[in-house]
């Protein structure tokens, strides 16, 4: 699976994708992550990828035609299954998005800054838009990071013990069940016996009803 992700500021990527899990994953390759900086994508000699916008108003838009540029350069190499802007006014990522879009090919990920984008870029490229929470941030950098994160590790072979991403939170449509390691008992605070009875069958139905009392206290929202 390809990711190319483009933005103004590649070097806000080099870290969350130089460690753990996406680390891994690449030397395997499982993945391909690509970050393509928007300014090497400029005509102008300033490299500005930027403009007043019309109307009038206070911050800048991203320009068209650097988008344009690399979007059409990447896809005159290679199909595309969508191509994503990060943007607060987007859909929410949850599980579900991250389950389905694990199962694509090559994604492109557009990060936008300033103001935002120029719409034509939205409605001529863009097949989704993603918002990772109810606010904003300074750029689409680190949201771009939490979705391919979020993608690549249910990638089959990039985590050790699949398994594990399969029982995550809301991947029943529920949040996980507490979770405890050794000492069993730390000064007075004791594991449940129940995980400690080598009894599989109560053991799965106690996770069970403590994942559905969490959800229930925590997030009721998800039960309807």
């Amino acid at each position: 699976m390809r990711f190319d992700i483009i933005t103004v500021l590649p070097g806000l990527l080099e870290s969350p994708f130089a460690h753990s899990i996406l680390q891994r994953a690449q030397k395997k390759g499982l993945t391909e992550i690509v970050v393509h900086n928007l300014r090497d994508y400029a005509s102008n000699k300033h490299k500005s990828v930027d403009d007043y916008p019309y109307g009038g108003g206070s911050g800048m838009v991203m320009s068209i035609e650097p988008f344009a540029r690399c979007i059409e350069a990447l896809k005159a190499e290679r199909d595309y299954d969508e191509v994503i802007f990060m943007t607060p006014d987007g859909e929410t990522l949850n599980q579900s998005i991250a389950n389905h879009l694990s199962g694509k090919g090559n994604i492109i990920i557009l990060c936008g800054h300033y103001k935002g984008i120029d719409q034509r870029v939205r409605d001529i490229y863009v097949t989704r838009e993603i918002s990772i929470g109810d606010y904003v941030l300074s750029g689409g950098e680190l949201p771009a990071a939490i979705l391919v994160d979020s993608i690549v590790r249910l990638i089959p072979g990039v985590l050790s013990d699949e398994t594990s991403a399969l029982s995550d939170s809301f991947q029943g449509e529920l949040l996980d069940a507490p979770v405890y390691t050794r000492p069993a008992d730390w000064r007075g605070h004791k594991v449940p016996d129940v995980l400690l009875s080598g009894h599989q069958a109560k053991i799965d139905e106690w996770r069970d009803s403590e994942a559905l009392e969490r959800t229930r206290q925590r997030r009721p929202d998800l039960l309807k």
